[in-house]
């Protein structure tokens, strides 16, 4: 009798996705803060690493509060007749949320360990932005940018907490009804 594998395959399958866009988010992110000197910095940075230090329960309950029907993305999507709550986007979500932070500390730590002084070099020499990213920030920081999609991954892949409030809600609700 072949064992099953598809909670494997939906689990590879949501860590894959998610890991997907935290990288390319994260390292925006990390990328757009690397560059930022505004005085909200410390605020958004502490908004930004919030879900690496709340509890994974209080960070899907979170969750539950904006993508729910009553919630602000709930709502919104409700006028599209989208629903994301109980689905498996909704554990892309949530593992989405909670391995950003990893990625993006990883991502920012890898540009800041890059010499300034060869980005301005290159912006000197009249190189477009796009390109001294794409062929100088990016190439430098590879090694910490892989750190950060196998930390991303990892956490994505181990993702519970999150996921099971959705699933604890959701029998809670039904037995309600």
């Amino acid at each position: 009798m072949p064992a099953d594998l598809s909670p494997l395959w939906i689990s590879l399958k949501t860590a894959g996705l998610a890991t997907l866009i935290t990288f390319l988010a994260g390292t925006a992110a990390a990328y757009w803060m690397l560059g930022y000197r505004g005085r909200w910095k410390s605020i958004i940075e502490a908004i930004l690493i919030a879900p690496l230090i709340l509890p994974p329960t209080v960070v899907g309950f979170l969750l539950l509060l904006l993508f729910g029907k009553n919630g602000p993305f709930g709502q919104l999507m409700q006028q599209f007749d989208f629903t994301i709550i109980f689905t498996w986007y909704a554990a892309v979500v949530a593992a989405f949320v909670v391995s950003f932070p990893l990625m993006y500390k990883t991502a920012l730590g890898a540009f800041e360990q890059i010499d300034p002084s060869l980005l301005q070099v290159a912006r000197t020499l009249g190189a477009p932005e796009a390109r001294v990213v794409r062929q100088i920030l990016l190439p430098l920081a590879v090694p910490g940018l892989l750190a950060g999609v196998t930390l991303a991954f990892a956490r994505a892949l181990g993702e519970f907490g999150a996921t099971l409030m959705n699933q604890w809600k959701s029998r809670w609700l039904s037995r309600m009804e």
